[in-house]
């Protein structure tokens, strides 16, 4: 007697689609990664080279603060932490686990940010 089994198409179906929108968000974590490796890679062409710290900030996602070898700093916003790790994974930088020490000393802050430091204690 030969072996049956019983197929639920709706069963079939949902996990098709369940596989495609796996599929769709990799795809789109893939393309916003790669975004974010060319503006690694544009911020580092423009400061000399780049080192990077990634920190998560909950929900929003991740942070990736940049400090460039002539000392400017900038960051950006990744959706996830993984997207985070990619990006700076495909720049090719290198990542610091914290934001301290040597790495946060060869941030160069100009009179702007001293500006708004100081505007913020005193009310500005």
């Amino acid at each position: 007697m030969a072996d049956t089994q019983q197929v639920d198409p709706k069963a079939e179906a949902a996990a098709e689609t369940a596989a495609g929108a796996e599929t769709k968000a990799a795809a789109k974590a893939g393309r916003t990664a790669a975004k974010l490796a060319r503006r690694i890679d544009a911020f580092a062409k423009a400061h000399g080279g780049a080192e990077g710290q990634v920190a998560y900030i909950g929900e929003r996602g991740a942070r990736i603060v940049l400090v460039g070898a002539d000392g400017g700093w900038g960051d950006l916003v990744a959706p996830t932490y993984a997207v985070a790790e990619q990006a700076v994974a495909k720049a090719g930088i290198t990542v610091h686990e914290t934001f301290d020490g040597e790495f946060a000393a060869k941030v160069k802050t100009g009179p702007y940010e001293w500006k708004r430091m100081a505007g913020m204690q005193i009310g500005g």
